[in-house]
């Protein structure tokens, strides 16, 4: 199997084909949302390379194919200091499936200084780093389909003491393949896949009770995350009528970098 969410097309750099690591939960024919939205975020990064990717929100009203799919992305905006950018997944056959806007900003130059980040030895009290704890099974131990899916094969998850992967608040550390073979994925690519899980670390039932799919993602990083492990501090919010929420504090080991919000459908 690659080792990487997708393989690039041998002659299109729009289309791009999933691997079993990409395949989602509810359905075989269907992808994880967070590895396609990292593909989103990489092409509207290539739009604007000269400023930082800071917000990201996908509207997920549909489907993403396993099949295979196009992504573009074109400037809507572009300013000295703030710009925004849409990127959309198009079918094979050419059926729009989903936009995404993307914020932009420049980086001061010098770089301000303030007395915001943490010591390593903070976080390690509060998440525990990577390196000191073992392995634990993805919150979504099974899916609907039995085949090989991003729950088993696509992402390592490493819990706090105390924490586990039993429904409820939970924090936890995760590592994912790459993006795409033989590439390099920026800190914002790399961030999207685990960004898109705060609805199962969360989740207040188990799948085959509830279903708990997001109808949306919105990534927020005011720092580019650093390293392969990277953190989620979950929790999930479920209304009796069907509504729900999912926030996610997102870390690495030197501090928060940012924060990811779900609206979740519930069934």
């Amino acid at each position: 199997m690659t080792d990487a969410f997708f393989e690039l097309h041998k002659t299109d750099d729009t289309r791009f084909i999933p691997t079993d690591h990409t395949r989602g939960p509810w359905s075989e024919s269907h992808c994880h949302a967070g590895p396609p939205t990292g593909l989103l975020a990489r092409a509207m990064e290539r739009a604007l390379p000269q400023q930082r990717l800071t917000r990201i929100t996908v509207e997920l009203t549909r489907p993403i194919p396993f099949e295979g799919f196009h992504v573009h992305a074109k400037v809507l905006r572009e300013g000295r200091t703030v710009s925004t950018a849409e990127a959309s997944i198009v079918s094979l056959d050419g059926k729009p499936i989903l936009n995404a806007r993307g914020l932009f900003m420049t980086q001061a130059s010098p770089a301000i200084q303030f007395p915001t980040q943490v010591s390593e030895n903070q976080i390690a009290n509060n998440y525990g780093l990577p390196d000191q704890l073992a392995d634990g099974p993805f919150p979504i131990k099974q899916t609907l389909h039995g085949l090989p899916a991003f729950n088993g094969t696509g992402v390592k998850t490493r819990y706090l003491t105390g924490d586990s992967s039993n429904p409820g608040k939970t924090r936890a550390w995760l590592k994912t393949v790459p993006l795409i073979q033989g590439e390099m994925p920026s800190p914002f690519q790399r961030i999207c896949p685990l960004a898109d899980c705060g609805n199962a670390f969360g989740r207040l039932a188990e799948p085959d009770q509830v279903t708990f799919m997001n109808t949306d993602l919105t990534i927020l990083l005011h720092r580019n995350p650093d390293g392969e492990w990277l953190g989620t501090d979950s929790e999930c919010f479920w209304e009796s009528d069907g509504i729900g929420l999912s926030d996610s504090r997102l870390f690495d080991t030197h501090g928060v970098v940012g924060r990811a919000i779900q609206t979740l459908l519930l069934r």
